[in-house]
């Protein structure tokens, strides 16, 4: 029970970056005294500091470790996963991005034939072992504990041979200015490589993400097929998206 309860709160701090001493009590029904037991020996992990009246994420979100982003909006990333697995025909060769939304696609597959499944991705590549339906091909590369994905000069240049049909994308954060970002500049050279040579691009991305920008830009909105999310964008996405044909989709 106490294990469950520090793992939610470090979740939930994370996913907001800033919480009060006040909304922890109340989100999750201990008394003060408590959630400051907790936080103590939640700082001890490195991913949040206390600080006055609250707690706030010491890492930019997309610098967490995988297992901790794995566990934050989850209801989300699976719904943005179900809708993401309808834009796919039978026949498609699709890139998986790494990160822990695109990765909620794979399961919503097995009902297609013939995927051909390209990825860096280590978490993508276990997941898309299980169904035998699925074609998978790994990209080399160094692996990244940080993004759980392969990475490198070997990784980029394995995407020069290869054709892909629809291109499944993650993002640190995403803005009308900047754009679909991300933290790590090797990362953003692979996802440059990707847009550059898929067909469609689709970007998989829930609210948390918007109006928010990493260091390194790789793709922007208008260039994108579709937006898929898992809730109704702020007006001022819905015109750029309906003025460059992006088309929008969310519950």
């Amino acid at each position: 029970m106490k294990v469950s309860r520090l793992n939610s709160i470090e979740q939930y701090v994370i996913s907001r970056e800033t919480v009060s001493i006040d909304e922890l009590c109340e989100v999750f029904g201990v008394s003060k005294n408590t959630i400051r037991r907790d936080l103590n020996e939640l700082e001890m992990r490195g991913h949040i500091t206390k600080v006055y009246g609250g707690v706030t994420a010491t890492v930019p979100g997309g610098a967490v470790p995988t297992p901790i982003r794995s566990g934050l909006n989850m209801a989300d990333k699976s719904l943005i996963g179900r809708l993401a697995a309808e834009e796919i025909a039978d026949g498609d060769t699709i890139f998986i991005d790494s990160g822990t939304t695109t990765l909620c696609l794979l399961r919503y597959l097995v009902a297609k034939k013939h995927i051909t499944i390209i990825t860096h991705s280590l978490g993508a590549m276990s997941e898309a072992a299980k169904y035998e339906n699925l074609n998978l091909i790994s990209l080399g590369g160094i692996y990244s504990p940080t993004t759980d994905s392969f990475v490198g000069l070997s990784t980029i240049e394995a995407l020069a041979a290869m054709r892909i049909t629809k291109a499944f994308m993650g993002a640190t954060g995403v803005s009308l200015t900047a754009g679909m970002t991300n933290t790590t500049f090797l990362e953003a050279e692979i996802k440059r490589a990707v847009v550059q040579r898929a067909d469609h691009i689709y970007l998989m991305a829930d609210s948390s993400k918007l109006n928010r920008e990493a260091i390194v830009t790789f793709c922007h909105l208008k260039d994108l097929t579709g937006f898929i999310t898992d809730r109704e964008p702020p007006a001022e996405y819905l015109d750029l998206c309906k003025r460059e044909n992006v088309q929008i989709r969310f519950e």
